[in-house]
């Protein structure tokens, strides 16, 4: 009689985007997957709000329920997928499952940056798995390079494209020449930007991320609070243009180092070189580059979100637990937030910058400015001038490596001078 591979039962809370992607990949793929782990992954209830909702799923009517406790307390599941997002009901679903000792891979985002630490604890006493390899950059495999492939190194710096909708809208005023408000209204169209598109465009989405892999990196508990945050609706044509000119691309960036002091941890529009790894990063497609000391620089790339990026990483959580359960062994790495490293404040960050003046268009101008600047001990390595509208210059500064509590305080001091009209914009330059 041939023998029957075992059944590890997985009960689905949402069935949304990510949910139809997880369930299509375990679908599309459980022949390869049956024979990596000797078991079969089956589907047996699906927690959703609407049951008559249309979904892209090949399931039958009778697993979905709009009772999450149906898939929480069913003893038969091993292995709950929380795909609702958000803060709540998600934590107390996924606290619940633990407690009824089940499993959890969520890709909750949110989530694991604010309260990650503590329900990894929780899975950890209990001697259970809590994988999100989905709630970072989509389908690539980040959370796990950095707690597995990597862990024999001392991280240096994480740097990463993180958002796909914020990098969508500055590839197309970059290539199109379209200002802001009209690349957004074309991401929305397209479905890449929601109706309200504050997570994106005011960096909320990509400090969420920037936290988890900070953790991870550093092995230390990182305050979502204290990460800088910085989105691009500041970001305007004029920015793009000059930027281009000067040999630079602007795109939205996650920055963490370790330094001496303690950790640097960012979110802001960033002037990269067309050298930059992350510089040809265009589109919706997300990249982190990783600094090790042993390894050196490592790069990965590919789709940061969409229904089947995001399940194939939420999937591999799943066939991950799964093989733990099959060979008496746990994929489980745990929380490896050890310590708690200060975090600077951006007043002790030091990069160079750009900075666009409006001014009066008369002699004696740069030099009042740069005079500013030096008082503040901020060198300068380029000056570029262009006739504005009217009776007015505008005036671009490149700024060697600085400070930038100097750097705010200089600014703050240029634009009460009388001869400018107002400093229109400024972005961190990372060389």
């Amino acid at each position: 009689m041939p023998h029957q591979p075992r059944t590890i039962s997985l009960g689905i809370l949402g069935c949304g985007v990510v949910g139809t992607g997880t369930i299509r990949t375990l679908q599309e793929n459980a022949a390869a997957i049956e024979r990596q782990l000797g078991a079969r992954i089956v589907v047996k209830k699906v927690a959703v709000r609407d049951l008559d909702k249309p979904r892209d799923v090949d399931l039958p009517r009778e697993l979905f329920t709009t009772d999450a406790s149906a898939v929480i307390d069913d003893p038969e599941i091993d292995v709950v997928a929380e795909l609702i997002g958000g803060i709540l009901p998600a934590s107390d679903y996924i606290l619940r499952s633990l407690r009824n000792g089940k499993h959890v891979v969520t890709a909750n985002k949110e989530l694991i940056a604010k309260g990650g630490h503590n329900l990894l604890v929780e899975a950890a006493e209990r001697n259970l798995d809590l994988f999100f390899e989905g709630s970072v950059a989509g389908g690539i495999p980040i959370i796990r390079a950095l707690k597995v492939s990597l862990a024999a190194n001392r991280i240096q710096e994480v740097m990463g494209i993180v958002n796909g909708t914020t990098n969508y809208i500055l590839t197309q005023m970059a290539q199109n020449g379209l200002d802001f408000g009209v690349a957004l209204a074309e991401a929305q169209a397209k479905g890449y930007a929601e109706a309200d598109p504050t997570d994106d465009v005011d960096g909320h989405d990509a400090a969420y991320k920037l936290t988890i892999l900070a953790s991870i990196a550093f092995q230390s508990q990182v305050p979502l609070e204290k990460v800088f945050r910085e989105g691009i609706r500041g970001v305007s044509d004029r920015d793009i243009a000059y930027a281009r000119n000067l040999g630079y691309v602007i795109k939205l960036v996650a920055v963490a180092r370790e330094r001496a002091e303690g950790l640097e941890l960012r979110v802001h529009p960033t002037m990269l070189p067309l050298s930059h790894p992350l510089a040809s990063v265009n589109d919706v497609f997300n990249a982190v580059h990783v600094t090790g000391n042993a390894v050196g620089g490592t790069m990965f790339y590919g789709r940061g979100a969409g229904s089947m990026p995001t399940g194939s990483s939420v999937a591999a959580d799943i066939l991950e637990v799964a093989r733990g359960m099959v060979f008496g062994g746990s994929g489980r790495v745990g929380c490896t937030c050890f310590y708690e490293k200060p975090i600077l404040p951006i007043e002790q960050v030091e990069t160079n910058y750009y900075v666009r003046t409006e001014t009066e268009d008369k002699p004696g101008v740069i030099a009042a400015i740069g005079t500013v600047f030096g008082n503040h001990g901020v060198s300068l390595e380029s000056v570029l001038q262009k006739q504005g509208d009217g009776d007015f210059a505008e005036i671009v500064w490149i700024t060697h490596r600085t400070n930038e509590g100097n750097m705010r305080a200089a600014l703050q001091e240029i634009e009460a001078l009388p001869v400018v009209r107002r400093i229109a914009n400024w972005i961190r330059v990372e060389e």
